[in-house]
């Protein structure tokens, strides 16, 4: 929005201001349904990523999803899944990362979420 604005285009008529990207982000969280990732660069990679792993933590149950458009992201998934296969990643916390390559089917998955009930954290009994 422009400074002199008190509506924008969507009809929205709140204006919130942070002091800090981390402020703005737990903000923006805190009044989201969902989370999707476009393609995009290494900013996109930070947000995504932090994102999910603040889901993996339990501080939020929201659906992250990623838009593979045309293949985009293949190679980062691959990656994950040799992550997951190393043991570096549960499989129920990268079965959270919703990935669909059009956005029909992206919120459809998204609207079915349901968060894991694991935990990021290892029992006493498996250390």
């Amino acid at each position: 929005l422009r400074s002199d604005q008190t509506t924008d285009p969507t009809g929205h008529h709140s204006r919130r201001s942070t002091g800090h990207r981390s402020c703005r982000r737990a903000l923006m969280a805190s009044l989201s349904d969902g989370f999707i990732a476009l393609p995009g660069g290494i900013g996109t990679f930070e947000e995504l990523f932090e994102i999910w792993t603040w889901a993996q933590l339990g501080s939020h149950a929201k659906p992250c999803g990623l838009l593979n458009i045309l293949g985009f992201y293949d190679r980062l998934l691959e990656f994950l899944d040799h992550v997951a296969a190393q043991g570096f990643l549960k499989k129920v916390h990268r079965e959270m990362l919703l990935v669909q390559e059009d956005p029909v089917s992206l919120l459809r998955a998204m609207t079915h979420y349901r968060a894991p009930t694991e935990t990021k954290w290892l029992k006493p009994a498996e250390t």
